[in-house]
C-alpha cells in the first residue's frame, strides 16, 4: 500500500527541510518557529492585517510599473486580500520575540502569500517557480521598510478603537458630572479636608482629563503617518523602480483606507529611528496614568461602605470575597489599575527598544510592535469595560456628601474674608477641640449670624464663586 506523504520538501540557503504538506508557510517560517519558542504569543490580528495591506500595496505598485506579470500580480493580490480578511491567520506561527527587525514575520507573510498565490494559479504549494516569496511577493521591499510600515498602519488603524473607547469613557464621566452637579461635598487636598466642591465638578475634571488624553493620542498618531516604504534595506531604495515610492504610498493609502499618509521626509531616518512609536506609546502611557488616577479616586470615594468615605456607590458586578459574605469590591476600578500598570511597563520596554537602534536600523522593532499593539488593545478594552460596567452605574450618597461638607474644617477658608486668617484658624481649633461643627462654633462665637452663614455657604455660591459675586463685606478682624 502506497504511503501518503504528509510533508513537502523545501530548500533555502541553509539546506533542505520537511514542511507540513498543507501549510501555506514555508521553510524559513518553519525554521523561525523552531528557533523562537519563547512566549507562545503569536502576531496580533492587527499586525497580520497591516502586513497584508503592505504586501498588497507593494504588489499593485510593482504591477503598475510593469515589474510584475499581471497574472502573478493578480494572484498575489488575491492572496494578500485573504491575509487582510483574516482567512490565513493560523498560518502566522512565529513567536512575537523573534529575529531582529521582524525578518521572520516578513518571511512568514511572503511565504504564506506566495503559496496561496501558487494555489490560485493552479499549482502546488512549494512550487516557487510560479510565485516566489522573495522575488515576487517581496519585490522592491526589505523587512527594514515593510515592518515599520506595517506597524504604523496597524497602530493607526487600532487607535480608532482606542479613541472611541476613550470618548465613551469621557461621555460617561461627563454625564455623571451633570447628574451630580448639585451634590455638595468637601474637597480634599493632601487627603485632608479642603474647601467645598460639588461631586459633579470632580467628575467633570476626570472627563476633561480623558478628553486631553484623546487629544494627545490624536497628535501622536500623526507622527505614525510618515511612511518610509520604498527605502528598502537602509533608506537608499536599492532594488526599487524610481517611481516605486510614490506608487507604493498611493496604493498603501487606498488599501489601508487611511487618510493623510505621507512620505517620510528622510527615508534613512524613517528606517533607523523608532521615536514615532515611542511618542505614540507615551500618549498611551499618559492616558493610562490618568485612568489609574481616576480609578483610584473612585475606589477611595466608594471605600467602606460603613468605615470609609462612601460618598459614592459603584455598581456591584460580582461577589467580592470567598470568605466574607456580602462583600462587594471595586473590581472594575482594580482592573483599570492593572491595565494601566501594564501599559506603563510596555512603554518602558518600548523606550528601551527605541534607544537600542543602531546605525541604519532598529532591529528591536518586534518587541516595540508587540508592546504597542498590546497596549492599544488592552487600554481600549479597559476603557469600554470601565465606563460600561462601572462609571455609568455610579450613584451618589448626597446625604453623606453634605454631612461631610458641613463638618469640614475647609469651610473656615470662606471665613478668611470675613474675620481674617488668624481668627478663622481659632474657629477650626475650637471646632476640633469641642467636636462641634464649624457652623456651630462660628455661630457660638458670634462670628456670623444664621442668615449670614446661609448666604455665605450657599452651595452654588461657594462652589462657583466666579459666577456669583461674594455677598458680604469684609468685617473687622479685631477681637
Amino acid at each position: 500500500m502506497r504511503r501518503i506523504r504528509t510533508f513537502r520538501l523545501e530548500r533555502d540557503s541553509l539546506g533542505e527541510r520537511e514542511v507540513p504538506r498543507g501549510a501555506y508557510y514555508g521553510i524559513q517560517t518553519l525554521r523561525a518557529s523552531e528557533n523562537f519558542r519563547i512566549s507562545g504569543l503569536r502576531p496580533p490580528r492587527a499586525l497580520i492585517r497591516a502586513t497584508g495591506i503592505v504586501k498588497l500595496a507593494a504588489c499593485r505598485a510593482n504591477s503598475s510599473l510593469g515589474l510584475l506579470e499581471k497574472r502573478i500580480a493578480k494572484a498575489i493580490s488575491e492572496a494578500a486580500d485573504e491575509v487582510i480578511d483574516g482567512r490565513l491567520d493560523s498560518e502566522f506561527i512565529v513567536d512575537v520575540f523573534q529575529a531582529g527587525a521582524g525578518t521572520s514575520h516578513n518571511m512568514n507573510a511572503n511565504e504564506v502569500i506566495a503559496n496561496r498565490a501558487i494555489e490560485i494559479l493552479g499549482g502546488k504549494k512549494g512550487d516557487y517557480r510560479l510565485v516566489h516569496p522573495n522575488d515576487h511577493v517581496n519585490m522592491g521591499q526589505s523587512t527594514n521598510d515593510t515592518m515599520p510600515t506595517a506597524l504604523r498602519i496597524a497602530a493607526i488603524s487600532e487607535s480608532d478603537r482606542l479613541i472611541d473607547a476613550l470618548g465613551g469613557l469621557e461621555a460617561a464621566l461627563r454625564a455623571k458630572s451633570r447628574e451630580f452637579k448639585d451634590v455638595i461635598k468637601s474637597g480634599r487636598t493632601h487627603l485632608q479636608d479642603a474647601v467645598p466642591i460639588t461631586l459633579g465638578q470632580e467628575f467633570g475634571s476626570w472627563a476633561s482629563a480623558v478628553k486631553s488624553s484623546i487629544k494627545r493620542v490624536e497628535r501622536a498618531r500623526e507622527g505614525l503617518k510618515r511612511i518610509g516604504l520604498g527605502g528598502t534595506a537602509v533608506g537608499t531604495g536599492i532594488n526599487t523602480h524610481p517611481g516605486y515610492r510614490d506608487a507604493a504610498l498611493r496604493e498603501l493609502s487606498k488599501a489601508g483606507g487611511i487618510k493623510g499618509l505621507r512620505k517620510a521626509e528622510d527615508p534613512f531616518e524613517a528606517l533607523s529611528s523608532s521615536t514615532d512609536f515611542s511618542s505614540f506609546s507615551g500618549a498611551l502611557r499618559d492616558a493610562a496614568l490618568d485612568l489609574i488616577r481616576i480609578a483610584n479616586d473612585l475606589r477611595l470615594l466608594s471605600s467602606g461602605p460603613m468605615t470609609g468615605l462612601s460618598e459614592i456607590m459603584l455598581p456591584p458586578v460580582q461577589p467580592g470575597s470567598s470568605i466574607m459574605p456580602g462583600k462587594v469590591n471595586p473590581v472594575m476600578a482594580e482592573m483599570a489599575d492593572m491595565v494601566g500598570f501594564q501599559v506603563i511597563g510596555a512603554d518602558a520596554a518600548i523606550a528601551a527598544a527605541t534607544q537600542a537602534g543602531q546605525l541604519e536600523l532598529n532591529v528591536m522593532l518586534p518587541v516595540i510592535g508587540h508592546n504597542l499593539l498590546h497596549s492599544i488593545d488592552i487600554l481600549s478594552n479597559a476603557c469600554l469595560a470601565f465606563s460600561g460596567r462601572c462609571v455609568k452605574g455610579i450613584k451618589a450618597d448626597s446625604v453623606r456628601c453634605r454631612r461631610y461638607f458641613e463638618a469640614s474644617a475647609g469651610l473656615a477658608t470662606a471665613l478668611n474674608t470675613i474675620i481674617g486668617y488668624e481668627r478663622a484658624a481659632e474657629v477650626v481649633k475650637e471646632s476640633a477641640k469641642t467636636g462641634k461643627s464649624i457652623k456651630e462654633t462660628a455661630l457660638g462665637k458670634g462670628v456670623l449670624t444664621g442668615p449670614e452663614w446661609d448666604r455665605l455657604f450657599d452651595p452654588k455660591r461657594i462652589t462657583r464663586p466666579a459666577e456669583s459675586p461674594f455677598p458680604m463685606k469684609k468685617r473687622r478682624t479685631g477681637r
